[in-house]
């Protein structure tokens, strides 16, 4: 088992899923199902600082997402939303529905089983996310924690949007990521930080390739590669 965290922007997302593919593990996007709920909270036109509401709402969604890291997927309640989730609607709003205890309790409960099935029938998975390494599966062989300097994460988020046909002002987008920085290592349930036996990785200066390269080296390190991979992740 991998736990792969970090802010937006670090490249984890993607490298998780290269990562994954090279171990012939499973992969769980855990911000995936935090913004599958925001983005129910803003459907419901529940506003995203009524933590009550929010609380009530996320106790009844039914959510879902693929662990196979060549077709990842997001649903709710049956409906594909994968594209959706990615917009800055659900952007500018994640960080406060993320930040209510009782989301994160129903979440990290959900990915908890999620992680054990994953263990019993694929031998391994790599998580990322947000608290992986310090409160979803602390005990995790492998933690590494992305990081990168702001202007470099929204100058990719902006290159991101753009290739997606999405408006990305880079002043807006730097904002974007300042703010959800500091919403998200300021909260009071499980902040954004490293886990203390965790790799701090600098991605600023590498490409995907280069980080996937060295995460590569530092699982084949830990007996995460090949057959040894089921038996150490047990």
């Amino acid at each position: 088992m991998v736990a792969l965290d970090g802010p937006s922007g670090t490249g984890k997302t993607t490298v998780a899923r290269k990562l994954a593919a090279k171990l012939g593990a499973g992969y769980l996007d855990t911000g995936a199902m935090y913004r599958l709920v925001t983005l129910a909270v803003l459907r419901a036109g529940v506003d995203p600082e009524d933590a009550a509401a929010v609380a009530a709402l996320a106790r009844e969604l039914e959510v879902s997402v693929g662990t196979d890291p060549a077709r990842p997927r997001a649903r709710l309640a049956g409906e594909d939303v994968g594209d959706e989730i990615r917009t800055a609607r659900v952007d500018a709003a994640v960080s406060a529905v993320s930040a209510v205890p009782a989301v994160r309790e129903v979440l990290v409960a959900g990915q908890r089983r999620i992680i054990e099935h994953v263990l019993d029938t694929a031998g391994g998975i790599v998580v990322d996310g947000r608290d992986i390494g310090t409160v979803v599966v602390p005990d995790a062989p492998l933690k590494v924690f992305l990081t990168a300097s702001a202007a470099v994460r929204a100058a990719r988020r902006s290159a991101q949007d753009t290739a997606a046909g999405r408006s990305a002002d880079p002043a807006t987008v730097l904002a974007s990521v300042e703010r959800r920085d500091q919403l998200d290592s300021t909260r009071a349930t499980s902040p954004l930080r490293p886990a203390d036996d965790a790799v701090v990785f600098d991605t600023s200066e590498l490409s995907v390739e280069q980080v996937l390269v060295a995460l590569s080296e530092l699982a084949s390190q830990r007996g995460l590669l090949g057959g040894e991979v089921a038996e150490v992740c047990r």
